[in-house]
């Protein structure tokens, strides 16, 4: 990892876990080697559109609001030059360090991300890690570009296109559809200056449940959240 004048440079990382509460992770985050230069969220919001006969248009009624969806464009490259992304987006090369292999990079890359588990019946569940971006989430496609070659057909440079949705653990997801419940105890608005991981602590006197509120509030980090926002904590069992 390059560092700078303008400080360390932090990246995108994945981390695969087996079970649905986030709780027991599965070897090393996955590191990418050049931050994405954009990424795409998606929210979809399904109606019915059953229509009468005889009539112009359909009454929408509402069905059901779909998990977010977040897609990035990872690169993979044995050229031996990679262009670090950084504010001065300086080109490096390392002459006397064997690059590693673009398929054994991608064979790496589906091992953690995609490959069926048979312990736990199915791929693991991620968690994208990125400055205020935090996503838990499970990948429903990917499609691999390769776009340079060794006169063999060797590829020495791929771009694997993902796109994840997301996912909340159950309980979260229950007391999110009833915000007004009892069951929910603790309501705060963001002041400015306000950290998500005081405010938790200060109600929960511990900090592990940190990730669990900003994932029970919907929110894609906890830093820097937006003065006036609603901010709900769940009760919790101790």
């Amino acid at each position: 990892m390059i560092t700078s004048g303008f400080g360390k440079q932090e990246k995108l990382k994945i981390q695969s876990y087996s079970d649905k509460g986030f709780s027991s992770p599965v070897g090393n985050a996955f590191e990418v080697t050049i931050n994405p230069e954009t990424y795409t969220t998606r929210h979809r919001i399904e109606f019915s559109d059953t229509q009468a006969p005889g009539t112009s248009m359909p009454v929408l009624k509402f069905n059901k609001i779909t998990a977010q969806e977040i897609s990035f464009d990872f690169l993979f490259d044995s050229t031996g030059v990679i262009k670090e992304a950084s504010a001065l987006n300086i080109a490096v090369a390392n002459p006397f360090e064997k690059p590693k292999s673009v398929a054994d990079e991608i064979d790496a890359f589906r091992k953690n991300i995609i490959e069926y588990r048979k312990e736990i019946h199915r791929p693991y569940y991620l968690k994208i890690h990125w400055g205020t971006l935090l996503f838990k989430c499970v990948l429903i496609n990917l499609d691999i570009e390769y776009k340079l070659f060794k006169p063999d057909g060797t590829p020495i440079r791929a771009i694997a296109k993902c796109t994840f949705k997301g996912t909340i653990e159950e309980d979260l997801r229950k007391a999110l559809e009833n915000k007004q419940s009892p069951d929910v105890t603790h309501e705060r608005i963001v002041k400015a200056g306000d950290r998500l991981s005081l405010m938790t602590h200060n109600i929960y006197k511990q900090q592990q449940y940190l990730l669990p509120v900003a994932a029970f509030n919907q929110l894609d980090g906890f830093r820097k959240i937006k003065s006036g926002t609603k901010i709900y904590f769940p009760p919790v069992e101790k």
